[in-house]
């Protein structure tokens, strides 16, 4: 059984698939990180971002994986590489590329054929994976958002004001909502999931009910 989760930023896609995935005792596939490996690997052997055939043919080349939390990228673990500023900096490059986004599409099928998944990212639904059983769009109003992520900022020492932070999440949502390709949107068929006001744990009981809806269960 494959189950998506798409949605924009700060809606806690990332924290709620992890944990759904360990609830269940699936796998979790961080599409996010697959595209930052690329990236690190384009910057590790000097691949020029400019050219997309080439990135594309580097990933194609690239075995990536996952190990409990950790993220290797042909045997070498790359968890924390692909976490630099550089890095970050260059992956929205690299998702952008159409053709990285097809190799990146196979990569992904196939790390899905055969086992119970959770995938979670923005075009998960509606572009990877459209046949799965269960589709999610998980969100929060912007404002939810906003106050998470500083809230998150704050607790780090960052006096970054709410104002700068929701300002610069409404500019992201409109730059994922228009991308070429991979945009963020709800697939037709997916089950709406309004966060706010929840913790994480009521987010994933919540989700954790809808999987078990659609036919799923936890494993052994």
């Amino acid at each position: 059984m494959i189950v998506t989760l798409d949605g924009p930023a700060g809606a806690g896609k990332s924290t709620a698939a992890k944990a759904l995935a360990r609830r269940l005792g699936w796998r979790y596939l961080d599409t996010g990180a697959m595209y930052r490996a690329v990236a690190w690997a384009a910057l590790h052997r000097g691949v020029s971002l400019e050219d997309q055939p080439a990135v594309a043919d580097l990933a194609d080349t690239l075995e990536i994986r996952f190990d409990a939390d950790r993220v290797l990228v042909d045997g070498h673990d790359v968890t924390q590489a692909i976490r630099t500023q550089d890095v970050t900096a260059a992956t929205r490059r690299v998702a952008d590329a159409a053709a990285v986004r097809d190799v990146m599409v196979k990569q992904q099928r196939r790390i899905a054929a055969d086992c119970h998944i959770v995938t979670e990212g923005r075009d998960q639904g509606t572009v990877v994976f459209p046949s799965a059983e269960l589709k999610i769009f998980l969100t929060a109003s912007a404002a939810e958002r906003a106050r998470r992520r500083h809230r998150e900022r704050t607790a780090c020492g960052d006096q970054v004001s709410f104002a700068t932070i929701l300002a610069s999440q409404q500019a992201r949502d409109d730059a994922d909502a228009a991308r070429p390709v991979g945009a963020m949107r709800a697939a037709d068929d997916a089950m709406l999931v309004a966060t706010d006001g929840m913790n994480e744990q009521a987010v994933v009981e919540k989700l954790v009910s809808l999987v078990i809806s659609c036919g799923g269960q936890a494993c052994p």
